[in-house]
């Protein structure tokens, strides 16, 4: 995009758009095809994070009772999972589908109504645009 970038999250049309959290253009009849695509693949993106989370809660299943440890812990948890993941799959050791069967998709906790428009960033809508035409240039997919 000639313009390095900082990482983002990403959100739904509830959170605040902010230069670390990405989320799509407010659905209506007046958004371009570009921006449509753009909010199609941030979707997209979305679903591939969720089922990433998903898989590793089923390779893993202490962390669907993660209420059982202290809050301090919880990240360096994650963590270790995520790297015994990666130890895995570069041993040969895959995935076993049926380690889905005991894991259900959850719904994460997310806000309830849309963020104010005062919390808009207003820096962050060009770093959206930016992205949008970085998704534009990369073609169909």
């Amino acid at each position: 995009m000639g313009k390095a970038q900082k990482y983002v999250l990403l959100g739904d049309a509830t959170y605040p758009l902010q230069d670390w959290i990405l989320k799509p253009y407010q659905e209506d009849k007046n958004l371009t095809q570009r921006q449509l695509r753009f909010n199609y693949r941030l979707k997209r993106a979305h679903s591939v994070i969720e089922n990433a989370f998903l898989r590793l809660k089923a390779r893993w299943q202490i962390l669907l009772k993660c209420d059982d440890c202290s809050l301090e812990l919880l990240p360096t948890l994650v963590l270790a999972c995520c790297i015994l993941h990666n130890i895995c799959e570069a041993h040969d050791n895959p995935f076993n589908e049926e380690w889905l069967e005991g894991t259900e998709p959850t719904e994460l906790p997310k806000p309830c109504q849309p963020a104010p428009a005062a919390m808009e960033d207003g820096q962050a809508e060009q770093m959206r645009e930016l992205m949008c035409q970085y998704f534009e240039s990369c073609g169909e997919g």
